[in-house]
């Protein structure tokens, strides 16, 4: 295994509460891999613990087996490190370019003027909005707006890509477009971790599912075994004799 991401006993408390509790886990470079849960279980403060959006309380972050839980987020990124939001997080008073623009002067070889330019471009034709750098953010729909922060995530070329939730709210056409752009970026071979409630989604773009619970980890393997396990199916029903 290529293990390009590992969490090694991760720990998250907020006073007394304790939101991630000894999570641990290994991605390797090209894997999607979906991470699962019912809500408040810890799957976003996991997010944000690798990302740098939170400091950890204890346990490591490592990125090519380099340890990232010191690091701010601006060289977290600088390190290989992408991801998008819940709600999305776009910078309104600038162009549909600049936003992407401006996420590379964060990259590990910032760019700027005609290179900037350029590799915007590209991104932007990656997720489906060539020819739309020019347009102001507020003119954009809502799944254009998701892609727009897809672009301005990947344009950097991270090495993984934490992506959460970022399918809630499509509608059925627009969640299969979503789907189809997902796989498309992981046949690229940038790696995937994302956090996701839509089982058609996980079921189609992840080979491989982590579940947590209670801001545990209760399951790691295969999706449709995952999924089969008694122990992730109460977690999100609740306990129930099925016999």
């Amino acid at each position: 295994m290529n293990v390009l991401l590992e969490l090694r006993g991760l720990r998250k408390q907020f006073g007394g509460l304790v939101a991630v509790n000894d999570v641990s886990m290994r991605i390797a470079k090209g894997e999607i891999v979906g991470l699962l849960g019912p809500n408040g279980s810890g799957k976003t403060t996991v997010m944000n613990l690798i990302s740098g959006a939170l400091d950890v309380t204890g346990g490591e972050v490592l990125l090519n087996n380099r340890p990232m839980q010191a690091m701010p987020a601006h060289l977290r990124v600088r390190q290989g490190i992408a991801r998008t939001f819940q709600l999305v997080r776009l910078a309104p008073s600038l162009s549909v370019r600049d936003n992407v623009i401006l996420s590379l002067a964060f990259s590990r070889k910032p760019l700027w003027g005609h290179a900037a330019h350029e590799r915007a471009k590209e991104a932007l034709s990656l997720v489906g909005l060539a020819g739309r750098g020019d347009l102001p953010v507020q003119s954009l729909n809502y799944i254009d707006q998701k892609r727009l922060e897809l672009a301005r995530a990947i344009a950097p070329s991270p090495d993984i890509l934490l992506l959460d939730e970022w399918l809630a709210g499509l509608n059925p056409t627009e969640l299969q477009t979503g789907i189809e752009l997902i796989r498309s970026l992981g046949n690229t071979g940038v790696t995937i971790l994302l956090v996701e409630h839509i089982m058609e989604a996980v079921r189609e773009l992840c080979p491989r599912c982590v579940v947590m619970s209670a801001g545990s980890v209760i399951a790691d393997g295969a999706t449709a075994e995952v999924l089969a396990d008694p122990q992730v199916v109460a977690a999100y029903l609740g306990d129930y004799d099925y016999a």
